[in-house]
């Protein structure tokens, strides 16, 4: 081969590296952590009426070798971010520990899954809902609503037992303010009142 013609490869191999190395696994054993996604606000970019990016903020609770904890969010997704209904959680792996997770997000109408990467804040307590509105408490009042109520989601365990019903003998509260806004933290909580939805 010639010279240039080993330039040529060489290039052409660097070119086609970081796509092979940017692409993350879609197979849910791959992603040990749960996330649950309380509230995104989201802007939209389309391309011929097809979504081609996303990009926005919210907040959820992480849940991680037994420990859940508060996270503050940017994304930037090829897909929607969905937010979690009832107790749903989404798969979840740290790209950069402390900072960077992967989530994976199950694909409308399609048996696969999309990724989305969320730049992420810890905090030092969960986030919980109260009488519709998004709120905080202290991490051990939370676990220990979880052992109460044998609610696990990295174990499988995704739906909490022995709830108390609320109005209309609903089980899960609702979400937080309709108009999207999420209210300050506070730390008022008592385990009880707490489901994780």
């Amino acid at each position: 081969m010639t010279r240039r013609t080993l330039s040529l490869l060489s290039l052409a191999c660097l070119a086609l590296a970081p796509a092979a190395t940017s692409a993350e696994s879609h197979n849910p054993t791959d992603y040990p952590l749960r996330i649950h996604i309380y509230r995104r606000n989201e802007t939209t970019f389309y391309h011929n009426r097809q979504t081609e990016e996303a990009k926005g903020e919210g907040r959820a609770n992480l849940f991680e070798s037994g420990e859940p904890k508060g996270v503050d969010f940017q994304f930037e997704c090829d897909q929607k971010l969905q937010s979690s209904s009832g107790f749903e959680t989404f798969p979840a792996k740290w790209k950069k520990p402390g900072q960077e997770l992967v989530i994976l997000q199950p694909q409308f109408g399609k048996a696969g899954y999309d990724t989305c990467r969320l730049k992420v804040q810890m905090k030092d307590f969960v986030y919980v809902t109260r009488n519709g509105n998004l709120t905080s408490e202290p991490s051990d009042v939370f676990k220990q609503w979880m052992s109460k109520h044998d609610y696990d989601p990295e174990h499988g365990k995704n739906t909490p037992t022995q709830l108390a019903p609320g109005p209309g003998g609903q089980t899960a509260r609702p979400a937080a303010n309709d108009n999207g806004s999420v209210p300050p933290p506070s730390t008022a909580a008592t385990p009880e009142a707490t489901p994780p939805q």
